[in-house]
């Protein structure tokens, strides 16, 4: 159960984890965003050498491995800080930021017990961080058409799901059809072994991506793979209507990337004094 005091406006926090709550989660500031500019080329060059470590000639080399190790070392102190400077710890621990924030360091650390260049691999990950660029420069129509884009998604969920559950059903009801229409046609030599195998096809066709590892050999075949190609083309504009739809009717707002201490949240309007959220001051 919650504790009531966890929904109680708090003072704000003062001394170093005020000031360094303010330095790494708010990009409205001078040293804030000089932070994160910072962090972004560092997740970049951190991902430069993890897929530098990969290749041939360069896997093994002193000052790779070095490089990596330093970057490792340099986002582990960043999370403990992230962690530190919270009044709410844990929510940051599991917030979407603070577990990627976490992966971004952990495959490094699980080398120690294992070896091999696949979990090294996994560091990559760190380029999910990047997602950042859209809070740090916080052009106030960046993160406006990003919000919208993100709600009118969330709006149009059920239309969404209705829309794949048809589509569903068509590729199952094809698939089955072709696989049918195959074996009666051509029994002595046709590329459909199963239904599931025509479900793959159907899948593939109604997209338009045409691998070509299965194609209809009959007349009858042809036509049906025909029909669902043009069916694919008339279907592929539905979802980006519904999405559009949902967009043209949000409304703008003018956020700040002010995050809160207390819930981790961001999106505050530019004169709240308080998180709309969980009531904490900003």
């Amino acid at each position: 159960m919650s504790d009531r005091n966890d929904f109680v406006p708090q003072p704000r926090q003062k001394g170093v984890r005020a000031k360094i709550h303010e330095i790494i989660f708010e990009a409205d500031t001078p040293l804030g965003a000089l932070f994160d500019v910072s962090l972004l080329v560092a997740i970049v060059a951190s991902v430069i050498v993890t897929c530098l470590a990969t290749v041939e000639g360069y896997a093994g080399i002193g000052w790779v491995t070095r490089a990596s190790w330093f970057f490792t070392i340099l986002f582990s102190v960043e999370y403990l800080l992230r962690v530190f400077c919270v009044r709410r710890p844990w929510s940051y621990v599991i917030s979407f930021w603070g577990i990627i924030d976490l992966m971004a360091v952990l495959p490094d650390y699980f080398l120690l017990f294992a070896s091999g260049g696949t979990t090294r691999a996994f560091s990559v990950i760190r380029a999910l961080r990047l997602l950042r660029v859209f809070r740090i420069f916080k052009l106030g129509w960046f993160q406006a058409e990003a919000e919208d884009l993100g709600n009118a998604v969330w709006r149009a969920r059920a239309k969404i799901i209705v829309f794949l559950t048809v589509v569903l059903i068509i590729v199952t009801v094809t698939g089955t059809l072709m696989f049918e229409i195959e074996n009666l046609c051509r029994p002595d030599g046709n590329d459909f072994n199963s239904i599931p195998e025509g479900i793959y096809w159907a899948v593939v066709t109604m997209t338009t991506v045409g691998f070509g590892d299965m194609v209809p050999k009959s007349p009858p075949g042809k036509f049906l793979s025909s029909v669902l190609i043009l069916l694919g083309y008339s279907l592929i504009i539905v979802p980006t209507g519904l999405v559009s739809a949902e967009i043209i009717e949000t409304r703008q707002k003018r956020l700040t990337t002010r995050s809160c201490s207390a819930c981790i949240t961001e999106g505050h309007d530019v004169d709240a004094r308080h998180c709309k959220y969980c009531g904490a001051e900003l």
